[in-house]
């Protein structure tokens, strides 16, 4: 089930800033799910889906792409851009591990082990970055977006998908705000584009709803895909018997016809890399084109 939303994004005033993310748990989230997620990612295969049809209406001919966030390497954007070197980038080492059979394999990725906020790529070295449900991760998203412009080319493009404020209501509901991540607003990450350097940023939202048999399978699923909490202000110790119980109950409550709809906020974004306006002395660049 869907629903989507489009409106032009307009700057506004930013939102509270939602609560950090502790990098070393979220590695070791993914760490341990390295073999259990490309069953249980049935999210992130749908949207990624999604965004490659979004590729169907842009012009690029890229030489190099990076897929930022790979989880196992993937051959989507290989096969679409048979003549890119496409280099499949996570902080897990695991999950670029899950995806070494295929590593051999024409113009399959090449694998690199690193961190959205300190990638280790030229400036200037990619014509396309893709990031598939992964930005959410990243302990600084407006640092990781800097990044992500400091590695393109001119005229190259960002394209992401990420999650937005209203994903997982009804587990925040039931287990409380502070032990389900926080995810930043369509507008807001907007804005961050824009302060990154990005010209032309187009956002697009729409609501997913999964259905699990129960609040148990919805908790299995997170589980087995990595997604379980690593908020920076997490509780440190075990959750007694008395949170479990009452989260149980609150999912079971909100069980429609025997199964549970869980609903996900899926932000969609893409934006250029401009040529600069100053140079590196911070002199105006004025640029002069022959009439023909």
């Amino acid at each position: 089930m869907c629903s989507r939303s489009r409106a032009p994004w307009k700057a506004c005033s930013p939102r509270v800033a939602e609560p950090g993310l502790d990098a070393r748990q979220a590695r070791r989230r993914f760490e341990r799910a390295s073999a259990s997620y490309a069953r249980a990612s049935r999210l992130e295969a749908e949207v990624g889906n999604r965004m490659l049809e979004r590729l169907d209406y842009v012009k690029l001919a890229p030489r190099r792409v990076l897929d930022a966030g790979s989880g196992p390497p993937q051959r989507a954007l290989a096969r679409r851009y048979p003549g890119a070197e496409v280099v499949a980038l996570d902080f897990a080492p695991a999950m670029l591990r899950a995806g070494k059979r295929q590593l051999f394999e024409r113009n399959h990725p090449k694998a690199l082990c690193g961190d959205f906020l300190r990638l280790p790529i030229a400036a200037g070295a990619l014509e396309l970055v893709w990031s598939n449900m992964a930005l959410h991760w990243a302990a600084d998203v407006a640092g990781a977006l800097r990044e992500f412009h400091r590695v393109l080319a001119v005229d190259g493009l960002l394209m992401f998908s990420t999650l937005g404020p209203d994903t997982l209501r009804e587990l925040r509901a039931a287990a409380g705000e502070a032990r389900v991540h926080g995810f930043a607003d369509m507008h807001d990450l907007g804005d961050m584009l824009v302060a990154a350097g990005f010209a032309e940023p187009v956002m697009d939202m729409e609501r997913l709803t999964m259905i699990f048999a129960d609040g148990a399978a919805l908790l299995a699923d997170l589980r087995a895909s990595g997604q379980t909490s690593a908020r920076a202000d997490r509780a440190r110790g075990l959750a007694g018997r008395g949170f479990l119980a009452t989260l149980r109950r609150g999912l079971a409550a909100q069980m429609r016809e025997g199964r549970l709809p869980v609903s996900f906020e899926v932000v969609y974004g893409h934006a250029w890399k401009a040529p600069p306006r100053r140079a590196a002395d911070g002199r105006s660049i004025v640029r002069f084109e022959r009439r023909r």
